[in-house]
């Protein structure tokens, strides 16, 4: 293997192999690579880009550097789902216990945040007793017995992903939609499931800013996972402003929690609801109104809440808290933003939003930081309500009251308030399907 060659020769446009791709991951991940030649040939690819030939064959190469997790004890139509990433994203924890409600199986492994807030694990945590480190026979069992578990992603899966993502992260080359596309899909299908969605968001707080870019990864993700045999679909949401109403780790919780007890008329739940109908479609071929019905039905009649109830007390953690949130950690203490001038909420940058969330201790800047799961925002005006001057914009909660006070003034300042009515964007951009080759 020359690398020196591959480098040169993608630096003008060429494709690679998949043999020489499969050697260059492999050989990277076992440490014949010096980071140098890495950051080079990833530098090439950022700039040139790859086929979709290339890109499947980074995404395979991924995969088979480490071990696949095949689900063969569970019984079922199994499912699984990613976000590109949003603030308020609270989604699977609603989406979850839909599904299992309605006979689907979600054995799902997550990851923990590093930005505005924790992952979908560190939420969890914030559950009292609450383990997302189960064994697979732990997994099998439950995912049989209720419909869902959600656990830590192993070390084991897809290492070539973790390293070449941490190199791509300081030489400035995250953002190749190849090298996304094979990232995400590396850690999805190592894990074999049945059908997988994809939730790409785009707008202000999400990676890729505009429809058009959310579209081409959605197009690159898809067609990987059907070449893969996966039924796989993308949702193009918006993350013009944060998609919940709480942003922060035990708040997504208690957002979640009143998701499925019926709080359905928020654009969280249209976005829950718009994933569900996708994969039970493809495992009944029912007609998407009698689907979305069907979801409504779970959640009204309490099933979906109490799927929730019984995934909580499998993985240790107390089902109490549906019924009594001060069991989860709570901030020190709490203000109200009030509103500057009276009108209507023009605009809640999201990414802004979700920043001044991490300041107060809701997120992360390094993976070594500590969260405080208690602290957060919960958005009480969003794009299109009226307001009057002085009321309350949003509650923020943290342990620190010179930090609140600080962050009360920054989101008064990027708040934008108008005094002719306004709209709030679409949520769905729209959908992409191909059915598995």
């Amino acid at each position: 293997m020359n690398v020196l060659h591959m480098i040169n020769r993608k630096k003008h446009g060429q494709a690679l192999t998949e043999e020489e791709i499969s050697s260059v991951v492999m050989g990277y991940t076992l440490g014949e690579i010096p980071d140098y030649q890495m950051s080079a040939l990833l530098m090439a690819i950022y700039f040139q880009g790859m086929n979709e030939e290339e890109t499947l064959a980074l995404t395979r190469a991924m995969i088979h550097s480490g071990e696949e997790v095949t689900l063969e004890g569970i019984s079922g139509y199994k499912v699984d789902k990613h976000s590109t990433g949003g603030v308020g994203d609270s989604t699977t924890l609603v989406l979850g216990p839909i599904l299992a409600a309605m006979g689907l199986k979600l054995a799902k492994m997550s990851g923990r945040g590093l930005g505005h807030t924790g992952g979908t694990l560190d939420k969890l945590e914030s559950i009292p007793g609450l383990s997302v480190d189960l064994t697979v026979e732990e997994i099998i069992e439950g995912t049989n017995a209720i419909g869902m578990v959600v656990v830590g992603q192993t070390a084991d899966i897809t290492p070539a992903d973790k390293k070449m993502y941490a190199l791509r992260d300081t030489t400035e080359t995250v953002d190749s939609i190849p090298l996304i596309a094979s990232s995400i899909m590396s850690k999805k299908l190592a894990i074999h499931n049945d059908a997988l969605v994809l939730d790409v968001k785009v707008g202000d707080g999400a990676f890729m800013k505009d429809v058009a870019q959310g579209e081409e990864l959605a197009r690159t993700l898809v067609a990987i996972g059907s070449s893969f045999g996966r039924d796989t679909y993308a949702l193009i949401s918006s993350m013009e402003q944060p998609l919940g109403s709480r942003i922060g780790n035990s708040l997504e919780i208690i957002e979640a929690i009143e998701a499925l007890k019926g709080n359905t008329d928020t654009a969280l739940f249209q976005v829950v609801k718009t994933l569900a109908t996708l994969l039970v479609k493809g495992k009944t071929g029912e007609d998407e109104g009698t689907i979305e019905r069907r979801i409504h039905e779970v959640v009204a009649s309490g099933a979906a809440l109490k799927k929730f109830q019984e995934f909580v007390a499998f993985q240790g953690g107390s089902p109490q808290v549906v019924e009594d949130y001060s069991l989860l950690p709570q901030a020190a203490h709490s203000v109200e933003v009030p509103a500057l001038k009276g009108g209507h909420v023009a605009k809640i940058p999201a990414e802004a939003v979700g920043n001044i969330a991490r300041d107060l201790g809701a997120g992360r800047k390094t993976l070594d930081d500590e969260l405080n799961l208690g602290a957060g925002i919960h958005i009480l005006k969003r794009v299109g309500d009226a307001v009057a001057e002085g009321e309350a914009l949003a509650v923020l909660y943290g342990d620190d009251p010179q930090a609140l006070n600080t962050a009360v003034g920054e989101y008064q300042q990027l708040v934008e308030i108008s005094g002719a009515a306004v709209e709030a964007a679409p949520m769905i951009h729209g959908v992409i399907h191909e059915q598995s080759r």
